[in-house]
């Protein structure tokens, strides 16, 4: 490790010929960072699949941090005490999100209590004003997968990576709707300037395997994607990549959450 990032990371920031501080980079949550977790109704997870490979879902439920290394998860999950997760909170009303990345310590009760080692924020671009409320949970057998069509008109999805020993990581995309392209069983997505970590991106050249994750903000429908990244650093227009599903799942009304949109697409 140099710093904060990883070799992956420090080789994708070469390749987009910038350079990451990462000064807010910390192995500990500030208050701020705390303060926001808690007052969230969901948060974004990445894990490890059996076979490595990364997962994406959505944990609905009630968070806390009761010291600057601990975040405290009241939610149904399964993941297992020494898992690697990565988190993002992203409150769609202010446009913050901020990511929160570690290991499980325990999980009893339907309580997940997560080791915090890295606390970061990400900059508000290409996050979509949206306002949220709770609805009675409804939640309905997994429908039939028939392809990631649903995305060519979306403006916000979630992607999970891994950097092998380095941790998983989960992240926002956005942009207008129909900024993702869709042809078949593969999806083209042009990866717009951010902060400058390139903690997906860096992930990706250690390990190609992705899962994306789609909330159908109206009814609260989740579809989750498995595959694999190819990305192109030199296409015309600016670096793109290209995601091939290899597997997917819808679940209808799967979150108890409803979003309203507040404004245009903020970039």
């Amino acid at each position: 490790m140099n710093g904060p990032f990883h070799p992956g990371e420090l080789h994708a920031q070469q390749l987009a010929g910038v350079t990451g501080a990462g000064g807010g980079i910390r192995d500990f949550m500030p208050d701020q960072h705390r303060e926001f977790f808690a007052a969230l109704p969901f948060v974004l997870v990445a894990s490890l699949g059996a076979d490595g490979s990364p997962r994406a879902e959505v944990l609905c439920g009630t968070f806390s941090s009761p010291d600057p290394h601990t975040l405290v998860v009241a939610a149904a999950s399964t993941l297992a005490e020494g898992a690697q997760v990565g988190l993002l909170g992203i409150d769609f009303a202010t446009r913050r999100r901020n990511r929160a990345n570690g290991r499980v310590r325990s999980n009893r009760n339907g309580v997940l209590e997560i080791a915090v080692q890295q606390s970061f924020g990400n900059c508000p671009r290409h996050i979509r004003l949206r306002q949220v409320h709770a609805v009675a949970r409804t939640a309905r057998p997994a429908r039939r997968f028939d392809g990631p069509g649903v995305l060519a008109g979306a403006d916000t999805f979630f992607i999970a990576t891994a950097g092998g020993a380095h941790g998983v990581d989960i992240s926002h995309r956005g942009g207008p709707p129909g900024f993702v392209q869709v042809d078949g069983m593969t999806l083209d997505v042009p990866d717009f300037d951010g902060n400058r970590y390139f903690n997906t991106l860096g992930n990706l050249l250690l390990d190609p395997r992705a899962a994306l994750l789609y909330i159908d903000f109206d009814t609260g429908d989740v579809l989750q994607l498995q595959g694999a990244i190819a990305i192109d650093w030199h296409a015309a227009g600016g670096r793109r990549w290209r995601f091939t599903v290899a597997s997917g799942a819808w679940a209808e009304a799967a979150l108890p959450l409803r979003w309203s949109i507040a404004d245009v697409v903020a970039l």
